[in-house]
């Protein structure tokens, strides 16, 4: 098993939910409203000099369905570029 955890640009929540429904995964956990800053995507605050918010995607899945995941995100990295998506694959060892 696996956690994936998905950081993104509040713009683009429609197409990280493709990816994730395109997966045929169903059952996640969102945190809205998260401040970031990225090399690539820039600093999100949610004020007028750092306008913009991000989000977290958490997945727990199987090995494939992780796979999947990232290819999915790393897709959305190329069409989208600028808008900021990152996935991190971190082992699960228990749910309960």
């Amino acid at each position: 098993m696996k956690m994936v955890m998905v950081t993104y640009n509040e713009a683009i929540d429609v197409d990280v939910m493709e990816v994730l429904n395109g997966c045929g995964l169903v059952n996640y956990t969102k945190i809205t409203r998260v401040y970031g800053k990225g090399t690539t995507s820039g600093t999100h605050l949610g004020d007028q000099i750092w306008p913009g918010l991000n989000y977290i995607l958490y997945v727990a899945c199987d090995d494939t369905q992780a796979k999947q995941v990232v290819l999915g995100v790393t897709n959305l990295r190329k069409t989208l570029g600028k808008e900021g998506v990152k996935a991190f694959v971190m082992p699960l060892e228990q749910i309960t």
